[in-house]
């Protein structure tokens, strides 16, 4: 098959490198893709969210089947748009990419769906929202209804400073449009977890379960990034808890969308919060795979990506056969000196090629791009994912850290304390 995978982030650089270990697979074309996408396929300069863009290269190219990365393609509508012209599309259209695309419709899907999940009002004025907070205590959360980047979602534990953040958002002074109606909901308190389930429409089969750690510093200090970290599977998670949540929440998402006449095929991303009692509540959807939850889901997966995807969309996931996780894979990622503030591009990686050809730790491209002159240099805030894989948890964490103890580019950090929430 020829598959056209769209976007250029490290999670894409993962599903590129998952796909190229189908047979099924015969051609890669990345769009835009990224230099590490650049070793498994042909990159195309190419916006994701251009659609019409998108439909004249799958003519060019003749592909089988479009994979879509990131969410705003799916927000934007690629994948209707691919549908129409009967093009199978791993990707969920335009009314189930709003389970992501809006907070506020999303929060009010698990509610009409009595899918566990914090208390919650939806604010479109500064009114609003001083009633909203006033009826809470801190630490107080408030989020934008729109696309964010994964940095919509403020956790604050004073009042007039919660105020202060919904102004911000409902001016457009911190997020734009995205954060003209804002959702103010109880903060739940317990572990996070990431569920990430593929599914036809009919059927949903969860992958292996992640942690994603999303502050900036070591103890979960500083602020909120895109994620500096991830391991899978999660040794706290056991068969009970993941039946659970298939009941409580998987199972009831799809039976939502069919009864609202929304198909979805592709990725129901579940931002989970397990509390105390080992009882889950839904923080979040997303539409898409996660990142960095993408770098070392699909590591351990044992099936075949690309025949996965396919059954997909011909509604047989049933027929798919769905090995037992046999090892755990541990994300490390490198980011630049600043970040999620500002920081400087340019700076040479060097390193990477002593780790070139091992089997048992990845490294997978985000913020990285060629000079021209054959160098990698940083161009983006998280640079690399760097992944160990191991029998068992313990052995993952030392190789990720000793891949990343290669690596050196000017101003580089990274959390020291990946998976060290899970007992080792």
């Amino acid at each position: 098959m020829k598959i056209l995978l769209l976007g250029n982030g490290a999670r894409e650089h993962a599903m590129a490198w998952a796909l190229r270990r189908s047979s099924l697979v015969t051609s890669l074309t990345i769009a835009p893709g990224n230099s590490g996408t650049a070793m498994l396929g042909e990159n195309v300069p190419l916006d994701p969210t251009n659609v019409p863009a998108v439909l004249d290269l799958v003519s060019e190219k003749k592909i089988d089947l479009v994979v879509v990365g990131p969410e705003a393609p799916l927000v934007m509508g690629v994948s209707d748009a691919c549908r129409e012209k009967g093009i199978p599309v791993f990707g969920p259209g335009k009314k189930g990419a709003f389970l992501e695309g809006s907070k506020a419709f999303s929060k009010n899907f698990m509610k009409r769906h009595a899918i566990p999940t914090a208390p919650f009002d939806i604010c479109t004025d500064i009114g609003e929202v001083k009633k909203a907070l006033e009826k809470r205590r801190a630490p107080y959360v408030v989020k934008a209804d729109g696309l964010a980047a994964g940095k919509g979602a403020f956790i604050i534990h004073d009042l007039q400073e919660a105020l202060l953040t919904a102004e911000e958002l409902l001016s457009g002074k911190k997020l734009g449009k995205a954060g003209e109606t804002l959702v103010i909901e109880d903060c739940l308190s317990g572990m996070e977890l990431t569920v990430l389930a593929i599914t036809d429409g009919e059927n949903i089969k969860a992958l292996s379960p992640s942690q994603d750690h999303k502050r900036v510093f070591d103890d979960d200090l500083g602020p909120n990034t895109g994620g500096m970290g991830a391991y899978s599977p999660v040794p706290w998670v056991d068969e009970p808890l993941m039946e659970d949540i298939r009941k409580r929440v998987l199972e009831p998402t799809l039976s939502g969308l069919r009864e609202e006449g929304i198909p979805y095929c592709g990725v129901i991303y579940a931002g989970l919060m397990i509390d105390e009692n080992n009882q889950p509540s839904l923080i979040e959807y997303n539409v898409r795979l996660g990142d960095p939850e993408a770098q070392v889901v699909l590591p351990v997966f044992q099936g075949d990506f690309a025949k996965t995807l396919v059954a997909c969309c011909e509604r047989r996931l049933d027929q798919i056969a769905w090995p037992e996780t046999e090892r755990t894979a541990v994300d490390v990622v490198m980011a630049s000196g600043g970040y999620p503030g500002s920081y400087e591009k340019g700076f040479p990686i060097r390193g990477l090629e002593k780790l070139a050809d091992r089997e048992d730790i990845l490294v997978f491209h985000a913020g990285v791009s060629d000079d021209g002159h054959g160098r990698l240099v940083t161009n983006g805030g998280r640079v690399l994912s760097v992944v160990g894989l191991g029998q068992d948890l313990k052995s993952a964490v030392e190789k990720a850290y000793s891949g990343v103890r290669e690596i050196f580019f000017e101003g580089m950090h990274y959390r020291r304390d990946i998976a060290s929430r899970a007992s080792l």
